[in-house]
């Protein structure tokens, strides 16, 4: 009755032995694995790092919550931003997300 969604299984006349491609096929999808999908972030990861560690003062950044301000200071874990006049907080240095163009928040 079910037979069209999967299929029945009968004993074998032998007993199977593994050939090459039950071996090949795993390892092919880790090497696949490896080059579309882990390679590619820690790529991305190490670009992130080496922006976050050259930030500099006056640098117009944007954070992970979107806050787009000038950077004022620089902390070894803090950097305080000043988001408009008179208005400054401070935001652990792994929260910044990427660093503006000089003059971009003029042109907002």
């Amino acid at each position: 009755m079910f037979d069209f969604l999967i299929s029945p299984a009968y004993a074998a006349g032998e007993a199977a032995t593994p050939g090459i491609m039950d071996f090949a096929f795993p390892v092919v999808l880790l090497v696949l694995f490896y080059f579309m999908l882990i390679r590619p972030q820690s790529k991305k990861a190490k670009q992130h790092r080496a922006m976050q560690e050259s930030l500099t003062k006056g640098d117009e950044i944007v954070t992970d919550g979107g806050l787009m301000g000038k950077i004022v200071s620089i902390n070894e874990n803090a950097i305080s931003v000043q988001l408009a006049e008179n208005i400054e907080v401070k935001v652990r240095r792994e929260s910044i997300n990427s660093v503006l163009p000089k003059g971009t928040l003029k042109k907002l």
